[in-house]
């Protein structure tokens, strides 16, 4: 299928092909995780030493691969900013449909095995080469028709893949440049970008001219399709070494499965699907999902507020960041890892449950208003955990996560008036 021309005539399209691509990272990011987290990796999981080894290395690349997503999605923040636009974090619940992406680009949450693999090689295909996706996922509706350049509205455009997406937004940049001045497209506050230095990140590019914002896109497509046609050490060179090891292992051994039976449950019926959806009903099970979907909320409205901080100090800001890598380190991965190891329930025995849960929306641009609610519900994340981790038979995880939490909490309490911190 031919590349359809993304076009960028206006600085509010330029924005709306920018939320797809924080879209696209964001959701790719989420399905490497779940994928991640669903790999058997205690001595109590049945694997030879051989199986155990390979599925380490999975695991450690898969790792790998989600974090230069996160990468991925702070460029894609930094290049919103720089543009005077507020970046996105926004995404739709899974297992469903994104509304801000075209009908080709589906995701879903699977455990890793070969339809997981065969969907990220996919994903990850550079342009030009031709892949068949995983069964299950068959486009809802027809792609959208290509956009005119008499268009002054923004809408969903489509690409077939990340590289046709970004080479489209960084024309758009080139373009707008062009006739409106580089002054006038670049309006964004510097102070406002993700630096290198704050997140400790080298590969992190803040973007104030044309030239670093093609760097940064530049970094994104280099990572993962490859650079001049190396796709080897590319996000789609480390996948197909991934599926060639598990096809030879299965081979070896068509036992072999080196995912927990996870499958992805809602923890309530969401409101505008029919149809009954999976729910966790083993009542420690649904507590601990409960909580990782809590933990999840807190780490983007911490995001939230970085990316759109108005008069933070540079202490505060710094702040933010050690709470973000916090959660995503110290709480979530353990609560994920203890989740792929509990019972779903009646119904579905020895399958356990897990959800990428999506917030409310953003804070008020008041910074005190702003800190207090996030401290208030970062408070509420750490009495939850403290108050599962007591129960009997809670996994391990939950303790650990308990105790970052606390820290986290408290760490963001201390920027807020005695008298406004929740009780």
């Amino acid at each position: 299928m031919a590349e359809t021309r993304l076009v960028v005539e206006h600085r509010e399209q330029l924005w709306s092909l920018l939320v797809e691509a924080a879209q696209f990272e964001h959701m790719i990011m989420c399905q490497y995780l779940y994928a991640c987290f669903s790999l058997r990796t205690e001595p109590d999981e049945g694997l030879t030493a051989g199986q155990a080894g390979a599925v380490a290395r999975w695991q450690e690349t898969l790792t790998g691969i989600a974090i230069e997503e996160m990468l991925h999605l702070a460029l894609v923040g930094n290049v919103m900013t720089t543009i005077g636009a507020a970046p996105s974090l926004a995404r739709s619940n899974f297992p469903r449909h994104s509304e801000f992406l075209p009908p080709g680009a589906e995701f879903a949450l699977l455990p890793f095995g070969a339809d997981s693999l065969t969907h990220f090689l996919y994903l990850e295909r550079p342009e030009g080469m031709e892949r068949v996706d995983a069964t299950e996922f068959v486009p809802a509706a027809p792609p959208p028709e290509p956009a005119a350049g008499a268009e002054v509205m923004p809408r969903v455009q489509g690409f077939l893949t990340a590289g046709h997406l970004y080479r489209g937004i960084e024309q758009g940049l080139s373009d707008l440049a062009g006739r409106l001045g580089e002054p006038v497209v670049f309006v964004g506050e510097p102070r406002a970008q993700a630096t290198p230095e704050m997140f400790r990140w080298p590969q992190l590019i803040a973007v104030t001219d044309l030239a670093s914002a093609r760097a940064a896109l530049d970094e994104i497509i280099e990572q993962g399709e490859g650079a001049r046609g190396d796709w080897r050490p590319a996000h789609y060179g480390r996948f197909f070494g991934i599926w060639s090891e598990y096809q030879k292992l299965r081979e070896q051994d068509p036992s072999f499965e080196p995912a927990r039976p996870v499958m992805p449950a809602f923890t309530q019926q969401p409101y505008d699907i029919d149809e009954p959806q999976p729910q966790p009903t083993e009542p420690l099970t649904r507590q601990v999902a409960e909580l990782f979907n809590l933990g999840y909320e807190v780490l983007l409205q911490v995001l939230t507020r970085f990316f759109t901080h108005t008069d933070e100090t540079g202490e505060q800001l710094d702040a933010l960041v050690h709470a973000a890598f916090g959660i995503m380190a110290d709480v979530l991965k353990p609560l994920g890892t203890a989740l792929t190891r509990l019972p779903m329930g009646p119904g579905n025995p020895g399958r356990a449950a897990f959800q990428m849960y999506y917030q409310m929306g953003n804070f008020v641009p008041w910074r005190k208003a702003a800190w207090v609610l996030l401290s208030e519900r970062a408070a509420v994340l750490s009495r939850q955990c403290a108050e599962c981790a007591t129960q009997d038979g809670i996994p391990e995880g939950v303790s650990s996560a308990a105790t970052a939490a606390a820290a986290i909490s408290e760490q963001l309490a201390g920027y807020v008036p005695q008298n406004l911190r929740p009780a």
